[in-house]
């Protein structure tokens, strides 16, 4: 099976500062040292903002990826190699069901 697009670009972001935020409210920005396909995330050397704007430093946290709502990923990887094939997929000649074709 393959993994989905979003999946891929989460593996992709290991290794460089993320953001996250939790169903509760609370903010998480630090390292991704690792992450799963369930979207589970393993973050190191991080700061975590409460819903109330209080922070946090943490040397580690592990994220259930269920309770998360979104992610903020660096803007470099716009420029991964899997956004190339994706796009390069989608030019030229496709194949439909034109009136013109009867």
């Amino acid at each position: 099976m393959s993994l989905s697009i979003p999946i891929r670009l989460l593996h992709e972001a290991e290794g460089h500062t993320v953001t996250v935020e939790m169903l509760t409210g609370e903010v998480y920005r630090g390292f991704l040292s690792d992450c799963e396909d369930n979207m589970n995330v393993k973050l190191s050397s991080l700061t975590m903002t409460k819903r109330d704007g209080q922070t946090i430093t943490m040397e580690q946290v592990f994220l259930r990826g269920s309770k998360i709502r979104f992610f903020i990923l660096p803007d470099m990887l716009r420029h991964t190699p899997m956004f190339r094939s994706i796009g390069e997929s989608g030019k030229g000649r496709g194949v439909g069901l034109a009136a013109g074709g009867r």
